[in-house]
């Protein structure tokens, strides 16, 4: 039987908005980073599109995870969360992992990329966005007790560091050569995402035990207040 409860089919109703939205600028993210990045030859930007791909897949996973609770309700849709759960705590891994392959084949070549200011200004657009998608989406995540939607939320904050990263690494390259730095500052973030994916894989073993889900900090989304 379908959950009748309004205020969480609102709320799923959001969730979905969010991810939409997430599904579109990914896209035009991606496309824009890979082509830059390969006219550029620019490791760090493709790596950045690859990404966004990965962004890509979270979203569409949320999306069915979301449908199958509309269609079928709550109960239901707790066997699709637990494999969302998986997969996006999977992408995590994948997202780390590919995050050190980049930095550290950047770091080996020794050699710096072209300047690209179509790479730059996707970057500087994704900030804010990804700001306010991952703000939105944790909030949702609490309210609807959804693992698998705090894990597609710690994808966009990591796409916001990522971003980060990318602009401080061309802008730095422009005014000093320095092409090390967005090697050298990716890795900083491969602590998250291990740590936002293991999270994701465990939350199914404490559900199994009986334990609720718990908020956790968000002090690693940067001036990000969940208040409403």
């Amino acid at each position: 039987m379908v959950d009748a409860d309004p205020q969480r089919q609102t709320l799923i109703s959001r969730a979905f908005r969010l991810e939409w939205l997430s599904v579109g600028w990914m896209a035009v993210e991606a496309a824009v980073a890979v082509v830059s990045g390969i006219a550029a030859r620019s490791i760090t930007l493709v790596a950045f599109g690859l990404d966004s791909v990965i962004e890509l897949a979270s979203a569409g996973i949320l999306i069915w995870r979301l449908s199958i609770e509309l269609k079928f309700g709550r109960e239901v849709s707790e066997g699709a969360e637990r494999i969302a759960r998986r997969i996006a705590g999977g992408l995590l891994f994948a997202l780390a992992s590919y995050v050190v392959v980049a930095a550290g084949w950047s770091l080996w070549r020794g050699g710096g990329e072209a300047f690209s200011w179509p790479g730059l200004a996707v970057a500087l657009l994704s900030i804010p966005l990804m700001l306010v998608l991952a703000r939105r989406k944790l909030a949702l995540a609490d309210q609807l007790g959804s693992a698998a939607l705090r894990a597609d939320a710690a994808e966009s904050v990591a796409c916001l560091w990522l971003s980060l990263v990318v602009v401080i690494g061309l802008l730095a390259q422009l005014a000093f050569g320095a092409w090390w730095i967005d090697a050298a500052t990716s890795l900083a973030i491969v602590w998250f995402l291990v740590k936002e994916g293991r999270e994701a894989w465990e939350a199914e073993e404490g559900s199994s035990r009986g334990i609720a889900y718990r908020s956790e900090d968000h002090s690693n989304l940067p001036h990000c207040s969940l208040k409403k």
